[in-house]
């Protein structure tokens, strides 16, 4: 047995050998293939092998051995088998040939196929071959996102390497003149080839001279200097094409020759003209309207017909969706696609049923809806768009429009930086259209969206209102006083101060009486319910008799909302026709609701509102009521709204009259009053085009009437700037690692934040820079200018700490009192070498503070024409002798304004001084009729006491030092001064001092080196004020192994890419099994913490891996602490969503929680959403258990009130 079984266990051997190496060498060529390297594989081979081969005993019987090995031993050897591999694209295709007359087939040719091996996993080229249908709307985490528009730009160092590669082929000396096979070849000598036409023919011709009159020949000459050179060529049929071109295409064809010298690529358009060739430039609109379009519509289509991007900011109602309607119009007559985006989702729903009402070819893509997604026109929200750009959905191959509605929304904290990831990733072919409110700034941003796509932007920009708003002070609260209504801005815009005292002065009355009755009352910013209910009940009495309705009353608390709406039992704003329409409205629209849902609390209440022509909406509210609501507000029969700032956000939606409850807001740190971009968004909700003439706007003054400034600058301030919320996440972090061709760093460069950075511009400079430097002679350093340059970089760090000492002393209390009138201070300008001078005068500019000081210098240096210092050797800097005039005259003075660099020295001395007298009497003196007069005695005094002083100490008076005198104690102090004294020393030991012509040549030299240092850090990274934190977060991503020390995304990375939001805290929950031990509706409810925010106690398994993460983040330097990271998940729905999961009614889990059911609803809805990440990831990781129970918990929490369609959309 032992002799038989030998040989075999060798042969065997040999064999697993051979076998291991061909499957290494196989595997080594597949991860050659693939993009990314092999995918991760869970157990190791020897685990696979051992389990499969020698614990299964099908394969191998314990009991017949022989059997076994004989099984073994006789196995055929297919080496071929491992080679097996899917076959590459085939590198050509048919192409037809057809009559170009009849168009019948006639033959059929091969043609070379191009990037036949592109794929959605390996290029970012839109030739790449398309992805599977599934994949097509969404895309893949696996996809490469198609290449980001602008990004095509060569780097420096690009365009260095390059140019060397070229230097090896020469284009002029070693070209082939003569083909193989033939006689005679091409001549490429340069020849001179004259530009010549038929007069300079003629004149060259001296016979023919004389044939010529010279009146016609000066003329003539005069024409052959305007006639255009012609180039010479031998076919007259070139000539004439180049002729006969138009002079237009000349002129578009000039700026292509350069297109980068000095290009502005926000180009505002000018709509004070009005457009009258509309209709012959456009004879044909995409799409027609029933009213006459305004001048800043018609711009903005003949900017869409020209496939430009433009950026439209007018106020709310002016008509923007018209230019959104003509470019959807436009894509639908050229057969591509449109992608509307919305900040919000209630904003999608409405727009989707505005257009499907329009276009009918209409879709919309929200988190949890789908609805029409082949459409040509698809609406979706922002985040949905940067998910598909990431994932490289295939829509981007059709779209040519992306409409930016709400464009102001960028300034929010939370997720303005979607929008500037969007804009950067969008490719070439798409445009873009950018709708906005009025903002200052909107040539600025659309020039940095123009410079970062490398295409022009037309801003089209209108301050006109269709309906002029008018802006009133209520002071009424009773029957009596309801017609307290004052004027305070017209509808022209002027601010009326005289409505403003009437207002108050009807407000002082009132109190008075009411103090004469009462006692005095506290003053306070806050009324009772009571105090409100009567101001409301007489202010909407009053409009409904004016027929000032429809009210839209923003309340800037959702509870003061509620109160409001349920303070006005007592009144009936509707007809009994309107109450019959509004119930069968309500009914229907309620009627897919399951019957207790229907007797919820709120549906009740608001059913009672509504058919008294009332009602609320606020994040609070169910979303079906909040579209009831919008719906039957927008018929005319919801008579007051009580809202929050979210309505203002809403589709347009005008009403006759809108009210402010109040003028101040919280805003998540404490109460402030509204911003002028806050107020006339709102305010712009007042006047319905077509028929009212104004809006009304009424701001209650129930406590007392605010302060005139803070309405002036509210109501007539400019709204706020786009301001780019750009900041790095770990999704966008990992999505742009996982592209080989993407870098992070390029991201934070074309953000809105990076504005400020004109690298092109900077790039020039650098060149001329360089030719500069190489064309200055060399620096000598030899001999005594040996320590030239050391002593440069001493003087200019002396200089530095010298500067930054002076701004110190100036910025502290006794700094500024030390430099007061009478200060003698030592004085070194261009002017002035270490001499004295007293100050006079103070300015009282804290920014750009001057001093007027009487200073001693030369006769004839008053005015700084006499002779200068070479001030650019510093010698001041070592040298401490003071300046004394020549022959110690009492007129060797000057009186000048001095900067704080020019102080040098500020002397512990000060003199007795009458500043008035001394200016007074400087100024007179330099009238030419008191010119010869002599100096005043003041004057004559204080320059004695100057010289007496400089006289006493010539080797430099002692200065205050600003530590031990001026009591400056901050440690920069402490260390600048220290360091003046070390680098004052050690400028003494230079030799290089004593070559007077030395510090030109260095300081020119230097100055130009030190500019082209400056511009070529502004280019680099290194310059990026995100540069830091990225790292950081490169740190938390490497220690969490997302990433691996070379910036290859791993397999945490790409489960991470899959989740939207919190991706850290769910990918480690997901890693450490965290999830699995729970049942679906456990699960479900220990997730709600990521979507809901409002505090309750925690779950120690989340909080553990949330504390894990925060503090790693916090070692690895981002300013976050741990407690602020843990602090953002909230537990406070837990029990409801549980609840929920486990089939309770909508009803009863109400009951369980003091959360406004609205808010509840959004939850679960975002719930929904995480759930659905979760399940994606754990497919990814391959774990189907999670995957199902997941799918399990996304299922028992759609149902019911929660996810009921939108009204919109049916």
């Amino acid at each position: 047995m032992t002799g038989k079984f030998t040989p075999l266990t060798i042969t065997g051997k040999i064999e697993y050998i051979i076998y291991l190496l061909i499957y290494c060498y196989v595997i080594f060529l597949f991860s050659l293939q693939l993009p990314h390297g092999l995918p991760p594989t869970s157990l190791s081979l020897e685990t696979e092998v051992e389990k499969q081969f020698l614990q299964d005993p099908s394969w191998l019987p314990i009991h017949n051995i022989d059997f076994a090995f004989q099984k073994v031993t006789q196995r055929e050897v297919s080496v071929d088998s491992l080679l097996n591999c899917t076959p590459s694209a085939l590198h050509t295709g048919l192409s037809v040939v057809r009559d170009p007359t009849t168009g019948m087939l006639l033959d059929f040719t091969e043609v070379l196929m191009e990037d036949t091996g592109l794929s959605a996993k390996n290029s970012l080229s839109l030739h790449r071959q398309p992805g599977p249908p599934s994949e097509s709307l969404r895309g893949s985490n696996t996809n490469y996102p198609f290449l980001p528009g602008g990004m095509e730009e060569l780097s420096l160092d690009q365009i260095k390497k390059k140019s060397e590669l070229e230097k090896d082929v020469d284009f002029e000396n070693d070209l082939l003149k003569v083909p193989p096979g033939l006689k005679a070849g091409m001549d490429f000598t340069d020849k001179a080839k004259p530009e010549v036409n038929l007069m300079s023919l003629l004149s060259a011709l001296d016979d023919i001279t004389e044939l010529q009159p010279e009146a016609d020949e000066k003329e003539e000459g005069k024409e052959k200097q305007d006639a255009p050179k012609l180039p010479r060529t031998n076919s007259l049929e070139d000539l004439g094409i180049k002729v006969l071109q138009p002079a237009s295409y000349y002129e578009k064809s000039k700026p292509k020759e350069n297109p980068e010298e000095s290009k502005k690529w926000a180009i505002p358009v000018n709509i004070t003209a009005p457009c009258d060739d509309f209709y012959k430039r456009v004879p044909n609109p995409a799409f027609k309207w029933p009213f006459e379009l305004d001048v800043f519509q018609k711009q903005a289509v003949l900017r869409l017909e020209a496939h430009d991007s433009v950026f439209v900011a007018a106020h709310t109602s002016a008509g923007k969706t018209v230019v959104a309607e003509y470019a959807i119009a436009l894509s639908q007559k050229h057969m591509t696609r449109t992608i509307y985006t919305s900040p919000i989702k209630a904003l999608s729903n409405q727009k989707f049923r505005d257009f499907k009402n329009t276009f009918g070819d209409v879709g919309l893509l929200t988190g949890d809806v789908q609805i029409s997604p082949e459409s040509s026109c698809l609406i979706m929200t922002t985040e949905i768009l940067r998910s598909m750009l990431y994932n490289g959905s295939e829509v981007i191959r059709d779209l040519e429009w992306v409409i930016f509605d709400e464009v102001h929304y960028i300034n929010d904290a939370e997720r303005g930086v979607v929008w500037e990831e969007v804009l950067i990733m969008l490719p070439d072919h798409v445009s873009i259209i950018l709708l906005s409110a009025t903002v200052p700034n909107a040539l600025e941003f659309s020039e940095w969206i123009g410079r970062i796509k490398k295409r022009h932007i037309y801003v089209i920009s209108t301050m006109k209102r269709p309906v002029p708003l008018e802006h009133y002070l209520y002071t009424g609260n009773s029957t009596k006083t309801q017609k307290e209504m004052f004027l305070l801005v017209d509808a022209v815009g002027n601010f009326l101060t005289k409505g403003y005292y009437a207002a108050v002065d009807a407000k002082k009355e009132r109190t008075s009486k009411h103090a004469q009755s009462f006692g005095t009352k506290s003053t306070s910013h806050n009324t009772s319910a009571s105090q409100d209910r009567a101001v409301w009940l007489t202010l909407l009495h009053f409009l409904s008799q004016r027929q000032q309705t429809p009210v839209v009353a923003f309340t800037f608390s959702r509870t003061r909302c509620d109160e409001n709406a349920r303070s006005l039992e007592s009144m009936d704003l509707t007809t009994s026709i309107e109450k019959a329409e509004i119930h069968s409205f309500f009914q229907k629209s309620l009627s897919r609701l399951r019957g207790g849902d229907r007797q919820l609390p709120q549906i009740l209440v608001m059913r009672d509102l509504l058919k008294r022509g009332i009602a609320v909406h606020h994040s609070g509210i169910l979303p079906i009521l909040k579209e009831v609501t919008e719906m039957l507000f927008s018929r005319g029969l919801v008579k007051v709204l009580f809202a929050t700032e979210t309505f203002a956000m809403g589709v347009n939606m005008p009403a006759r009259t809108v009210v402010f409850d109040s003028i101040r807001k919280h805003d998540g740190t404490g109460f402030r009053n509204l911003l002028p971009g806050e107020y006339i968004q709102m305010a712009g909700r007042a006047g319905r085009r077509g028929l009212d003439a104004t809006g009304t706007v009424i701001i209650l003054c129930k406590a007392g009437v605010h302060e005139m400034a803070d309405l002036h600058v509210m109501m007539l301030g400019k709204p706020t700037l786009l301001q780019s919320q750009f900041r790095l996440t770990y999704t966008m972090i990992l999505n742009l690692l996982r592209v080989e061709a993407l870098r992070v760093t390029d991201m934070m460069r074309r953000s809105f934040s990076e504005n400020h950075r004109d690298t092109q511009t900077h790039e020039k400079r650098i060149s001329q820079l360089k030719q500069m430097v190489s064309s200055l002679p060399p620096l000598d350093t030899d001999g005594q200018l040996s320590d030239l340059l050391p002593y440069y970089h001493t003087v200019t760090e002396l200089r530095t700490t010298k500067e930054a000492l002076q701004r110190a002393i100036l910025e502290s209390v006794n700094g500024l009192k030390a430099l007061s009138v009478g200060r003698v201070v030592v004085v070194n300008n261009k002017q002035h070498f270490n001499a004295l001078g007293v100050i006079l005068q103070v300015s009282n500019d804290s920014v750009n503070r001057t001093f007027t000081a009487l200073i001693i210098c030369e006769k004839g240096n008053e005015e700084g024409d006499g002779k200068c210092n070479n001030s650019d050797a510093f010698p001041h800097l070592f040298n401490t002798a003071l300046f004394i005039p020549e022959g110690r005259r009492t007129d060797d003075h000057t009186v000048q304004k001095l900067k704080l660099e020019d102080v040098s020295a500020i002397t512990v001395k000060t003199l007795k001084v009458i500043p008035d007298r001394i200016i007074d009497n400087y100024n007179k003196r330099q009238q030419p009729r008191f010119r010869l007069d002599p100096p005043g005695q003041a004057i004559s005094t204080a320059t004695q006491e100057l010289l007496r002083l400089a006289e006493a100490s010539p080797g430099g008076l002692p200065s205050l030092d600003p530590v031990n005198d001026l009591q400056l104690k901050s440690v920069d102090v402490v260390e600048d001064s220290m360091r003046l004294r070390v680098l004052q020393d050690s400028l003494r030991g230079f030799n290089c001092i004593n070559s007077p012509t030395f510090f030109a040549r260095v300081k020119e030299r230097m100055s130009v080196q030190e500019e082209l240092d400056r511009l070529l850090f502004l280019v680099s990274d290194q310059s990026l004020s995100l540069l830091p934190e990225y790292h950081q977060r490169i740190k938390v991503l490497q220690s969490l192994q997302y990433v691996d020390s070379s910036g290859a995304v791993q397999l945490k990375g790409r489960v991470a890419c899959q989740i939207s939001s919190h991706e850290l805290l769910l990918t480690e929950l997901l890693f450490e099994n965290a999830l699995s031990p729970l049942a679906p509706e456990e699960s479900a409810a220990l997730l709600s913490c990521l979507v809901f925010t409002q505090n309750t106690q925690g779950i120690d398994r989340v909080l553990s891996v949330a504390q894990r993460i925060g503090e790693l983040q916090r070692d690895c330097g981002i300013p976050q602490t741990a407690e602020e990271f843990v602090g953002q998940f909230k537990f406070g729905l837990t029990e409801v969503v549980y609840c929920w999961a486990r089939g309770m009614p909508f009803a009863e889990i109400a009951q369980l929680t003091d959360v406004q059911e609205g808010t509840v609803v959004r939850c679960i809805q975002r719930l929904d959403e995480v759930l659905k990440e979760v399940r994606q990831a754990a497919r990814i990781v391959g774990d189907s258990v999670l995957g199902s129970k997941m799918e399990k918990a996304s299922l028992a929490i759609r149902r019911d009130i929660v996810f009921t369609a939108s009204l919109y959309t049916h």
